[in-house]
C-alpha cells in the first residue's frame, strides 16, 4: 500500500483564499488524502477548511499549525467540531503548536507566555475532553473551564489531535498524548531522530508504536533554482531567528549557518545574514528541481520513517500557481 500524501497550503496562502479551493479540486483530482492550511496572518483557518471541505470532498482537513495562544481550547474544539460536523466523512486534524513571539506578541498582541510544554500538555488535555462533547470542568496552570460542553453533535469520528514538534521534549510529549505530529523545516536525513523521540514518547505512555502518526511538511517546488534561490535564503533565514527552529538546524548539521545568520542579523546586517543561508542547507529544507528530482525528495522523507508527507508547493516562479501544479503533479501519491 502506497503511504499517503497532503498537501499544504501555507506556502501560497498571500495568493488568495480562492486558490485554497483550486489546489484542492487539484488535490482531489490527483489523489491526495488531505488539505492542510497554516494560520498567521493571512487567511483564518477552520473558515478556509470549511470551504475546502465543500469544494473539493474526500480530502481530511488539517490546520498545520494553529498558534495555541490565540485561541483557547475551548474555541478550537468549537472551531474543529464545525467543520467536522459539515464534514462528517472526513478525518479533521487539529493542528497546534506553540508557535513563536513574532506571530503571537508581535503580530496580534497575545502574551507568548512560558513553560511551552506544560502549556501544551494542558491545552491537549483541555481540547479532548472538549472534543468528548461530556461536560468539562478544569482548573489548571494554564486553562480554567466551568461546565463546558460542546454544542455541536459529533458521530464517533471525531477530530485528531496534531502536534507540531521540533526539538526532543515537544517531539517526544506529541507521542505521549497526541494522535499525531507535524515535522517541519528539516531535511530528510533529521526525521530518523525525530520519530525515535516521538515513539519513545509512545512508549514512556504505554502506547503501542505508531500510534502518534507522523506527518511532515516537504518544502518542494518544480521550478528554476534562479527563480527561487533568494526567496529560499529569505524564507529560512526567517526561521533560524526563532530559537526553537535554530535548535533544530543545529541539530540537523547547519550549526555554522545558524551562527553566521544569527550573528549578522544581531548586528542588522541584513544582506549578510541572508548570504550566511548555505545552498547546502537551501537544498536540504527547501528544495528545488525538476519533476523527477522533487518526487524523489519526497521519496526520501517516506523512506527516513515519515508517514504521512504534506507536501509544502514553493510557488517561485513568474507562474506561481503553474508552479504549484506542476509540483503537486510531481508528487501526487
Amino acid at each position: 500500500m502506497s503511504t499517503p500524501r497532503g498537501v499544504t497550503f501555507a506556502s501560497f496562502q498571500a495568493l488568495g483564499p480562492d486558490k485554497a479551493l483550486t489546489a484542492a479540486r487539484w488535490a482531489s483530482e490527483l489523489g491526495f488524502e488531505s488539505f492542510w492550511t497554516a494560520e498567521t496572518t493571512g487567511p483564518e483557518a477552520f473558515s478556509t477548511l470549511a470551504a475546502v471541505g465543500a469544494a473539493s470532498g474526500g480530502l481530511d482537513l488539517g490546520t498545520g499549525v494553529l498558534a495555541l495562544q490565540l485561541r483557547d481550547p475551548s474555541l478550537t474544539a468549537m472551531g474543529a467540531a464545525t467543520v467536522a460536523a459539515l464534514h462528517p466523512d472526513q478525518d479533521v486534524l487539529v493542528g497546534i503548536g506553540i508557535s513563536s513571539p513574532v506571530v503571537t506578541t508581535q503580530w496580534h498582541g497575545v502574551p507568548y507566555g512560558d513553560r511551552p510544554l506544560g502549556r501544551v500538555r494542558e491545552f491537549v488535555e483541555v481540547l479532548r475532553a472538549c472534543l468528548s462533547g461530556e461536560a468539562v470542568n478544569h482548573d489548571g496552570e494554564h486553562y480554567h473551564l466551568r461546565r463546558f460542553r460542546l454544542g455541536v453533535r459529533l458521530g464517533e469520528r471525531r477530530p485528531r489531535i496534531v502536534i507540531g514538534a521540533l526539538n526532543e521534549r515537544m517531539l517526544a510529549l506529541a507521542g505521549e498524548v497526541a494522535d499525531g505530529v507535524l515535522l517541519n523545516y528539516l531535511p530528510a536525513s533529521a526525521v530518523p531522530w525525530c520519530v525515535e523521540q516521538v515513539r519513545a514518547g509512545e512508549a514512556a505512555a504505554g502506547r503501542a508504536a505508531g500510534a502518534c502518526t507522523v506527518y511532515a511538511y516537504v518544502h518542494v517546488g518544480v521550478c528554476e533554482r534562479s527563480d527561487g534561490i533568494d526567496a529560499a535564503r529569505k524564507d529560512l533565514f526567517s526561521y533560524v531567528v526563532v530559537d526553537a527552529y535554530a535548535n533544530a538546524f543545529r541539530r540537523a548539521g547547519f550549526g555554522d549557518e545558524v551562527d553566521a545568520v544569527r550573528a549578522a542579523h544581531a548586528r542588522k546586517d541584513r544582506d549578510g545574514a541572508l548570504a550566511a543561508v548555505s545552498d547546502a542547507m537551501v537544498d536540504a529544507i527547501d528544495i528545488m528541481g525538476n519533476a523527477h528530482e522533487v518526487g524523489a525528495a519526497v521519496e526520501a522523507y517516506e523512506s527516513a520513517g515519515v508517514d504521512h508527507p504534506v507536501i509544502m508547493p514553493m510557488p517561485w516562479g513568474p507562474d506561481r500557481m503553474g508552479v504549484v501544479r506542476a509540483t503537486m503533479e510531481a508528487t501526487a501519491p
